[in-house]
């Protein structure tokens, strides 16, 4: 079932507490992008399904990843990506994305999503696996 617009936008705003819709839209459209570099096949496919159409889209014509970003990297980009970003405001920005987009996968597509990338991603989705 396809989320609304709207009810992302929110819940990534409550998420985190940004002040304004536009810093919500931000934060979600570079890290999706970032995110769809990294998926591959019918897991991103089903991830975007699940999306509103235009962060849908975002997921599924990425800037296209040399290689899978080791999750501290994949905040720099981030960072690199939204101006007057440091990292440690890029990892809030990440893991209030994140949590969300976990909220709306759901366990099984979160499992098979968590295999297509390196180790450490579980917490920026705010999923820790046990080891």
């Amino acid at each position: 079932m396809r989320m609304q617009w709207d009810a992302l936008l929110a819940a990534v705003q409550e998420r985190g507490e940004y002040a304004s819709r536009e810093e919500a839209e931000r934060a979600a459209r570079v890290v999706l992008a970032l995110l769809g570099a990294h998926l591959v096949g019918e897991v991103r496919s089903e991830l975007a399904d699940r999306l509103p159409e235009t962060l849908a889209l975002v997921l599924l014509n990425p800037l296209q990843a040399r290689e899978p970003l080791p999750p501290e990297r994949f905040v720099r980009a981030t960072a690199a990506w939204i101006e007057g970003a440091t990292e440690k405001t890029a990892t809030w920005d990440v893991s209030s994305v994140l949590s969300v987009v976990a909220d709306i996968a759901g366990d099984d597509l979160m499992d098979r999503i968590l295999l297509q990338l390196p180790v450490g991603y579980d917490l920026l989705f705010g999923r820790p696996q046990a080891i």
